[in-house]
C-alpha cells in the first residue's frame, strides 16, 4: 500500500448525523429530499423490536407518504431486490429509507439501483456498473458492524449459484447516515459479537489494502482501538449505551475506511463462503481472520506491527515473527472474550467445498487490493487452515 501523501485520494462519505436521537431526523430528511412516497426498507426482525414502527410514526407526524417493504433474508437475496424494486415502482415512491442491519440496507440499494437503473441485479455485479442516479437512500442503522450507512458497497446474494457478488459504486452511498447508538440495544449478544467482529476486519483489511492511504488509515485505526477495548465489555454489559456508542462509532469509522480503501482475501473469502452455505457474514469473517493475517502478514509487516500495537500488543523486542503471533493471540482472544469460538466444520465446511469456495473467492473484487497477490491454491490453503 502507498504512504505518499502526495498521491490523489478520493474519499467518498454521506451526509452523518451520529448520536442518541439522530434516528428521529428521518422525517425532516425525507422531506429535504422531496418526498412524495418512502420507501421503507426493514426486515422482521427490526419490526419485532418497534424500530419500523417508530420511523413510520415519524413520517406520518409530518404527513409524509409510506410504504414498507419487509421481505428481506438476513442474507438479501436477488429476488427480494426484484421484489422491493416492483413495490417501490407500483407505489409511485420516490425516496428510500431504510432501517435495520446490513442486509436491509444493501438491499435497499438495489432496490434502488434496478428502479431507476431496470434490469436485473445481476447486471450491476462488479465496480462501477451503475449508469443511472438512484433515489435519495436515508439510513438508519441497527447493527455496529455492516457499515452499509456509509459505504459504496452492497452484497447481494445469488441463491442459484450460491454465492453473494459485489457491487462497489459512489452511486450507492447514501445521501444521509442517521447513527443512532440506541438502535443497536435490540440486537442479543451472538449478533452484537458477529457485527463487532465484522466492523474490526473492515479496519485492520482497510488498514492493510494497497488502497490505503492517509484519508483511510485515521479511520482504520481509531475504529480498531475502539472495538478491541469496548467490544468485550459491552458484551458484559449490554444495556451500557456508552459502550453501544462506542462501538457504533468504530462501526461508522470502519466503514469510511473500508468504502475508500477497499477491503483484502478475508471479505473475499467471506462472501464466497456466506454466499455458498448462507451463513452469517460476520461470523465468515470471525472464522477466516487469523488466517488470513497470517498469510498476509509477510507483504505488510510495518502495517500490521501498528495494528498489533493499536490492539494493546507490547511489541518493544519482538522480532517480526513474534509480532505475528501475538497479534494472532490477540485476535483469537478478542473472539474467545466475545463467545466466538467456532470453525468452519462446525459450520457445516467440508476440505470437498474449498474448490468451489476458492473459485468464488479468486473473482471477488474485494481481493483486488489485498495486500498478498493471490491464486486459487494460495486461497484453498488458507481455507484449510481455518476448517
Amino acid at each position: 500500500m502507498a504512504d505518499d501523501i502526495s498521491i490523489l485520494r478520493k474519499f467518498v462519505s454521506p451526509e452523518i448525523i451520529f448520536g442518541i436521537g439522530a434516528r428521529h431526523s428521518v422525517a425532516n430528511y425525507a422531506k429535504n429530499f422531496g418526498a412524495r412516497r418512502v420507501l421503507i426498507v426493514s426486515d422482521p426482525g427490526v419490526k419485532a423490536a418497534g424500530w419500523l414502527e417508530e420511523i413510520q410514526d415519524h413520517l406520518t407526524e409530518e404527513n409524509i407518504d409510506w410504504v414498507s417493504f419487509i421481505g428481506v433474508s438476513p442474507n438479501p437475496r436477488t429476488e427480494e431486490v426484484m421484489k422491493g424494486a416492483e413495490v417501490y415502482l407500483a407505489n409511485d415512491c420516490n425516496v428510500i429509507v431504510a432501517i435495520g442491519g446490513g442486509s436491509p440496507m444493501d438491499c435497499a440499494k438495489g432496490i434502488g439501483i434496478v428502479a431507476t437503473n431496470k434490469g436485473s441485479i445481476l447486471d450491476y455485479n462488479g465496480v462501477d456498473t451503475i449508469g443511472s442516479p438512484i433515489p435519495p437512500l436515508v439510513f438508519i442503522p441497527t447493527t455496529a458492524g455492516s457499515s452499509a450507512d456509509v459505504s459504496q458497497f452492497a452484497i447481494i446474494s445469488d441463491p442459484i449459484e450460491r454465492v453473494k457478488f459485489s457491487i462497489i459504486s459512489k452511486t450507492i452511498v447514501p445521501d444521509v447516515a442517521l447513527i443512532d447508538p440506541e438502535t443497536a440495544s435490540s440486537m442479543d449478544s451472538f449478533l452484537t459479537a458477529c457485527t463487532g467482529i465484522d466492523a474490526l476486519v473492515h479496519a485492520i483489511e482497510a488498514f492493510v489494502s494497497t488502497g490505503a492511504g492517509p484519508l483511510t488509515d485515521m479511520h482504520a485505526l481509531d475504529a480498531i482501538r475502539l472495538i478491541n477495548e469496548n467490544l468485550p465489555a459491552l458484551l458484559m454489559t449490554p444495556d451500557d449505551l456508552h459502550l453501544r456508542e462506542q462501538i457504533m462509532l468504530g462501526s461508522m469509522k470502519a466503514g469510511l475506511a473500508f468504502s475508500n480503501a477497499i477491503l483484502g482475501a478475508v471479505h473475499a473469502m467471506s462472501h464466497s463462503l456466506g454466499g455458498y452455505l448462507d451463513l452469517p457474514h460476520g461470523l465468515c469473517n470471525a472464522m477466516l481472520l487469523e488466517h488470513v493475517i497470517a498469510y498476509n502478514y509477510p507483504n505488510a509487516k510495518d502495517r500490521f506491527k501498528i495494528i498489533a500495537e493499536t490492539m494493546n500488543v507490547d511489541t518493544r523486542g519482538l522480532t517480526s515473527e513474534q509480532i505475528k503471533q501475538r497479534l494472532m493471540q490477540q485476535v483469537i482472544l478478542l473472539k474467545q472474550q466475545v463467545g466466538i469460538n467456532q470453525t468452519l466444520t462446525v459450520n457445516g465446511v467440508h476440505r470437498t467445498d474449498i474448490p468451489i469456495l476458492s473459485d468464488h473467492a479468486l473473482v471477488d473484487p474485494c481481493l483486488l487490493t489485498n495486500p498478498r497477490p493471490s491464486n486459487k491454491r494460495d486461497l484453498a490453503t488458507v481455507y484449510e487452515e481455518a476448517l
